[in-house]
């Protein structure tokens, strides 16, 4: 968050906005209930905006039977719905292909919290509606107020109906609301009149849902909701182009806390105020250098007041700067608050001489803010602390001994130097030399230091080289200039370097923390394990923090389970996992420094994300203190967010993971039954007819079909045995020297009935060398290349089986005279149950053979590779030897 209070446009607002460059617009018609009329009046705009020429489209649409919707629906081009089976129904979704295809200027998208039927690509309709906001394609579309999610819990407080499907609220941020309103007492006369829902469905829902109360509630919900998001649009847009003020289209409230006792007074008046104006509030503490002398009593007071702030809910912010003058300033601009609300405490006389008056000088410099004031009184037996912290912050301010040893040692140092200077090069005047000590003491020490040091510089310089030397008396008027302006020198430049060094102890701790954070996604970027994301988060934070860090997930049948831990010695009684289940299902802080259960030793922070909250870590100190301190939080938010993206991206890839098992499982039953069907079915059916000829005298002829049918059978349940051994992981090998010659000749005698009524040609030099491979495997491989041959050849033509040794590789190709392979689809024949036909005749199969082929080649080490014949005639399919895998020297490997 920037600190300068000028009117410059904001870095990252412009950077927001770049971002939205050639996205689609989104326009969201809200409304406090169904029926109030947000799909009438969408599909209006709509067709206002087609007769201005615009390209519009309808992309989903829920008319329920009303007719003058469906009147208006004819008069758009609608896009068709997408079929999708399910459980044995059908159901309509959006076609976003489709959509995306057409590619319209705007698209209508009705009812945007809808879910999506299992199988879609995204599992909400918000999230289609995403993709279509990123292909340029502007959208308008509809919600209930009860649909928003953070709105949810309230609605279901008072309707005693929750919502289940939910649309994220940075969608309503990012989209122009026109909110879609009727009286209660309107939209309940709809419903009598059956124009919301049927006779029998609307009295029951008169009864409950659709009270008077119940719209009433929603509607202001609705309001309330839509002014928040122009409050936000608007205050983006001027943060963009630089324009000041407070651009009050509401009241934003802002209270300033400090380590002081009473400070929570502070807050509980800010929740107080903010329940009045029914406006967002703020809780702010501002870290200046002066933070890092707080005792520990003074920190725990800040976490408890931002504990508090939270639980009362507001927002927290703790905001580095020079000054709190300046930090509460800069943050009042930059939230354009309307309201501030701080406290004044109890000071002396003097001290405001000395140092003025905070509160006046934030009523002089906020105009356009209303500023409340409030006293913040001494809280009994909490005020101890304060006392002795300042005592311990005054010493600190006068600077060390060390300081004051080696100003004096530096001035020593200057006075030598000039007079060797002065008496040795004749050197009138050394009085600029003695700048030097004052702006390093000053720079290094502070002002006090800094003051000391011209005050010596003064004394040294009259002593020495001022006439009367060897006395304190001056007595030209000139070089009694000379000694103020050394003391102003000193004045000056420790003012100069205090401001800068606070600034750069700004700088030091935003880098720290941006390293910090870099740091630990990082570590969490190459995680692809939930087991080791949850070491990696315990560890890290409990080296941040220097606590006891523990992560809980929910594990299945018994509630939290713990899935890492800083310390295996860690100790979680019933209070604690009480704690951290309430975090867990709230979704709020719980244990040590909250309100809620602070009896803990814990404090349970909840991992959150979209979907819910994913974990909870729980934090604490061996000696029983608060586990973090206020200028900590924000970093412990951060790291929070930052782990919850993690384990929520481990999630969804294990749950992809299990979505293409699951995928991979109905497919290969969907081929098991089309398999069962025609490859088990045909040989069957053949068996059995030769079988009952039998009784009227066996045959050759018949005899050879059963032969033939049961070995096409068996071949198929071997294939089918096979690929459930490669998906297994279970093929044991048993490599040996292999003749390719005596090999091939064995696979095609042993394939003469696939390859019944082609000719085949045995292209195999004898002079090949041997191959290690695993025989019974290779056997497999070159039957199945065999009958997919005969398979798909073109009957009465000749298959070749061609062996060459070229280039130190040795290829073993299939060839065939056939329909060939489709260009560019090569590799795809060795996919699990895939078939490409090539020609109208039938051919059968189940898309098993060339998948093993692969899978066995590839267990022992070969390649496989398919393509077309050079001239085109057919197919061919070759197995490749590596050069390691062929011998060379066959009486050494007979000897191995």
């Amino acid at each position: 968050m920037p600190l300068s209070g000028d009117d410059r446009p904001d870095p990252d607002a412009l950077l927001r906005q770049a971002a939205q460059e050639g996205r689609g617009r989104l326009k969201i018609f809200l409304g406090a209930a169904p029926g109030v009329g947000k799909t009438y009046e969408m599909l209006s705009e709509g067709a206002a905006r087609r007769r201005d020429g615009v390209d519009v489209v309808v992309a989903v649409v829920e008319t329920h039977g009303r007719a003058e919707t469906e009147a208006l629906v004819r008069g758009h081009e609608v896009i068709p719905r997408r079929d999708v089976p399910y459980e044995g129904r059908t159901l309509h979704e959006m076609d976003l292909d489709a959509v995306l295809a057409r590619a319209p200027r705007l698209a209508l998208v009705d009812e945007l919290a809808h879910t999506n039927a299992p199988g879609s690509r995204h599992p909400k309709r918000y999230q289609d509606v995403e993709e279509l906001l990123a292909a340029g394609i502007d959208v308008y579309s509809t919600i209930n107020i009860q649909h928003v999610e953070s709105l949810n819990d309230v609605v279901a407080s008072f309707t005693r109906v929750r919502v289940r499907e939910t649309v994220p609220d940075r969608i309503l941020e990012m989209a122009e609301v026109e909110v879609v309103d009727i009286p209660p007492d309107e939209l309940i006369e709809r419903l009598k009149a059956g124009k919301v829902y049927l006779p029998h469905e609307a009295t029951r829902a008169l009864n409950h849902f659709f009270s008077k109360s119940n719209l009433s509630a929603l509607r202001e919900l609705a309001l309330r909701r839509a002014a928040q998001a122009v409050d936000a649009q608007m205050l983006e847009h001027v943060r963009a182009i630089g324009v000041g003020g407070t651009w009050a289209g509401s009241e934003r409230i802002v209270v300033a806390v400090s380590e002081l006792p009473g400070a929570d007074g502070l807050v509980r008046a800010a929740k107080r105020l903010s329940d009045a104006l029914k406006a967002p509030w703020t809780a702010l503490f501002i870290e200046t250098p002066r933070a890092a002398q707080f005792s520990d009593p003074q920190h725990e007071r800040i976490a408890a007041t931002m504990s508090l702030a939270t639980q009362l809910g507001g927002a927290i912010a703790t905001v580095p700067a020079p000054s709190a003058l300046e930090g509460i300033q800069a943050f009042v601009a930059d939230a354009r608050a309307t309201q501030l609300v701080v406290g004044k405490s109890k000071r002396s006389r003097w001290f405001e001489l000395r140092y003025g008056s905070v509160v006046d000088r934030l009523v002089r410099g906020t105009p356009g803010v209303t500023v409340h004031v409030l006293p913040v009184e001494e809280v009994p037996g909490q005020g101890g602390s304060a006392p002795t912290q300042a005592g311990r912050t005054r010493g600190r301010g006068w600077g060390s001994p060390a300081g004051y040893g080696l100003t004096l040692l530096g001035v020593a140092a200057v006075t030598a130097l000039a007079s060797t200077l002065f008496h040795v090069l004749n050197l009138g005047n050394v009085a600029l030399l003695y700048l030097l000590p004052v702006m390093a003491a000053a720079s290094l020490y502070g002002l006090r230091t800094g003051l000391f040091a011209g005050l010596a510089s003064s004394l040294c310089y009259n002593f020495f080289f001022l006439p009367p030397t060897g006395t304190l008396t001056v007595n030209n008027p000139e070089n009694i200039v000379s000694v103020f302006v050394l003391l102003g020198v000193a004045v000056a430049t420790s003012q100069l370097t205090a401001r800068v060094r606070a600034q750069a102890d700004i700088a030091a701790a935003s880098a720290r923390t941006n390293a910090t954070l870099a740091g630990f996604l990082h570590q969490l970027s190459g995680v692809s394990e939930q087991a080791e994301a949850a070491r990696v988060i315990c560890n890290d934070v409990g080296r941040l923090f220097d606590v006891q860090a523990v992560l809980l997930a929910p594990s299945p049948g018994a509630g939290l389970g713990v899935l890492a831990a800083t310390n295996p010695d860690y100790r979680l009684d019933t209070m604690d996992l009480a704690a951290a289940n309430w975090a867990f299902d709230t979704g709020g802080a719980a244990g040590k420094g909250s309100g809620t259960l602070a009896a803990s030793e814990w404090l349970f922070q909840p991992l959150k994300s979209g979907a819910g909250t994913l974990a909870v870590l729980g934090l604490a100190r061996e000696n029983g203190s608060e586990p973090v301190r206020a200028d900590q939080l924000p970093l412990l938010t951060s790291l929070v967010n930052q782990a919850a993206l993690v384990i929520e991206r481990l999630r969804l890839q294990a749950e992809i993971r299990d979505v293409d098992a699951v995928r991979t499982r109905d497919r290969l039953r969907a081929a098991l039954l089309s398999s069962v069907s025609h490859d088990l079915r045909t040989p069957l059916t053949a068996v059995l007819a030769a079988a009952d000829a039998l009784d009227h005298g066996a045959t050759p002829e018949l005899i050879g079909t059963i032969k033939s049918e049961a070995s096409r059978l068996n071949r198929f349940v071997a294939n089918l045995l096979d690929m459930t051994r490669v998906e297994a992981g279970a093929l044991k090998l048993s490599v040996e020297a292999v003749d390719l010659s005596d090999a091939v000749a064995g696979a095609a005698h042993d394939a003469r009935r696939a390859l019944e009524g082609h000719p085949v040609r045995l292209d195999v030099p004898p002079d090949l060398p041997l191959v290690r491979a695993d025989p019974q495997l290779l056997h497999h491989c070159l039957l199945n290349l065999l009958d997919n041959a005969g398979r798909y050849g073109d009957p009465g033509t000749e298959i070749v089986i061609e062996g060459r040794h070229r280039y130190g590789q040795l290829r073993l190709a299939v060839l065939d005279h056939g329909p060939g392979l489709p260009p560019g689809r090569e590799t795809e024949v060795f996919e699990t149950f895939r078939r490409l036909e090539g020609s109208d005749r039938a051919t059968g199969g189940t898309g098993l053979g060339l998948a093993i082929v692969k899978a066995f080649a590839e267990a022992m080490g070969l390649g496989v590779e398919a393509g077309n014949r050079e001239d085109g005639s057919g197919a061919a399919f070759a197995i490749l030897f590596p050069p390691s895998l062929i011998v060379r020297d066959v009486a050494q490997e007979s000897i191995s």
